[in-house]
């Protein structure tokens, strides 16, 4: 029997947070996306119905915090803090006090860090047994990002979390072909998609989670997307493997795959160990699994030092059984990330 629990990923409903920079077009987005017939069964949380400009949307105020947009969406503001407006929110619908709803937004302010709302998915039993991380969506504004990227470490950690970055008011600037060059070095697996005409496709801004919303299954490719990450194909053997590095700002990308199975007493003291010493710069980790005693894949997946707790997949998704863990760090490098496994592993 594992010692992981099971991946239970589809059975619990997806939450995704939309951040970026103050001005790069969070209402927008939402705005246009509410709009959307495929967004109608949707749940939105917002800081101030005013901040966010949806007053033109609310058609219905079903109390002080929850509004029904014109779109069927729910709307509501945040209380005291985001797990309490969450589980508010789920005990309405349950009640019938509010339509249903099949999916959460989360917007943030302009300023705000989202590591702290992805520990809460991840981490908090309260939320995270009937809520699930589905995509962290950073708005990028294609005018300013340059300055804002260059001068605001927010900014940076916006970008470097996110698993879809949307570069907003193409229309403003000729070429944003060094933009997206600098968003894919500091944040290699993330999707970029452009705003053309203010044409918003939700269809390519979520669903980035381990389980692929329309198949109901899971797609450890997409999750992970190990090759964005991997300089080559080379798998890491600790000691003379090929590293592929991305530096902005002290952000690096980095990619670790080890041949044999490993043990779980050391992989754990392993991350224990970097997120007690290092866990501030640890600012995205994921990975899978193959160990020794186990038949199905474990993944693992953590934010700063709050990790998911590991959760074994029901199969191998392909013929590849090798472990893969990525990495998006602040100023931790790929030789000092295998130096610590390797000298946990020599005092086993």
């Amino acid at each position: 029997m594992s010692l992981f629990e099971n991946d239970k990923s589809a059975e619990r409903m997806p939450v995704s947070l939309i951040t970026g920079f103050l001005g790069s077009g969070k209402t927008t987005l939402l705005n246009r996306l509410l709009r959307h017939d495929a967004m109608r069964d949707s749940a939105v949380v917002i800081n101030e119905y005013g901040e966010v400009s949806l007053d033109h949307l609310l058609v219905e105020r079903v109390d002080g915090e929850v509004a029904v947009l014109a779109s069927g969406c729910i709307c509501c503001t945040i209380r005291s803090d985001l797990e309490e407006t969450l589980r508010t929110l789920l005990v309405k619908r349950d009640r019938g006090e509010v339509p249903p709803f099949r999916r959460i937004l989360v917007e943030t302010t302009g300023l705000a860090d989202p590591a702290p709302i992805v520990q809460l998915l991840l981490n908090n039993p309260l939320v995270s047994h009937f809520l699930r991380l589905d995509t962290v969506l950073t708005t990028v504004d294609a005018a300013n990002a340059v300055h804002q990227l260059d001068h605001q470490y927010e900014a940076v950690k916006q970008v470097a979390l996110a698993d879809r970055l949307l570069i907003t008011k193409c229309d403003l600037v000729s070429n944003t072909a060094a933009l997206y060059q600098r968003l894919r070095r500091l944040n290699p697996g993330a999707r970029i998609e452009r705003v053309m005409h203010g044409e918003i496709d939700p269809a390519g801004l979520f669903g980035a989670a381990l389980v692929d919303p329309e198949k109901k299954a899971v797609d450890v490719g997409r999750w992970l997307n190990e090759e964005a990450f991997a300089g080559s194909s080379e798998p890491a053997h600790e000691h003379h493997d090929h590293a592929h590095h991305s530096h902005d700002t002290s952000i690096t990308s980095f990619m670790l795959a080890f041949d044999e199975p490993l043990d779980w007493m050391a992989v754990s003291h392993w991350l224990a160990y970097l997120r007690s010493v290092r866990g501030e710069d640890l600012l995205r980790v994921k990975g899978i699994l193959n160990l020794r005693g186990e038949q199905t894949p474990v993944v693992i997946h953590g934010v700063h030092h709050v990790f998911h707790p590991p959760v074994a997949l029901p199969e191998w998704p392909d013929a590849d059984r090798r472990s893969r863990i990525v990495f998006i760090t602040r100023g931790i490098t790929r030789e000092e990330v295998l130096a610590l496994w390797q000298a946990g592993r020599e005092a086993a």
